[in-house]
């Protein structure tokens, strides 16, 4: 099997050039949040090793960590079978904190 480089430009983003990031801590696998990446943002990430999102109430880039401290330091990137989701393993810094509620994830309620 013959491998391609990756470009950005190949994934599939919604409507408003966005594609959805899972965030898993690379060593327990635990998922600590999901946000959206559009191109600019996931090539700032590849370059910076630090996760970078759209924000799509603001309307503009953030680094994750920026004002908090509890940055996301890339470790690999991952994209699904169909293109169109990105899991994105990070080692997070600061006080362990991924959610700006100040929770550990931003997955902490049960239904």
């Amino acid at each position: 099997m013959k491998t391609q480089r990756f470009k950005a430009e190949d994934l599939k983003y919604d409507k408003e050039g966005l594609i959805p990031a899972i965030i898993q801590d690379y060593k327990t696998r635990e998922v600590l949040m999901m946000a959206y990446m559009n191109k600019d943002s996931l090539k700032k990430t590849l370059k910076v090793k630090k996760t970078c999102f759209w924000s799509r109430s603001r309307q503009k880039y953030w680094v994750k960590g920026e004002t908090s401290g509890n940055f996301q330091v890339v470790k690999a990137i991952y994209y699904d079978c169909d293109m169109d989701t990105l899991l994105i393993k990070v080692r997070q810094l600061g006080d362990g904190v991924a959610c700006h509620t100040g929770n550990r994830n931003c997955f902490y309620r049960k239904v």
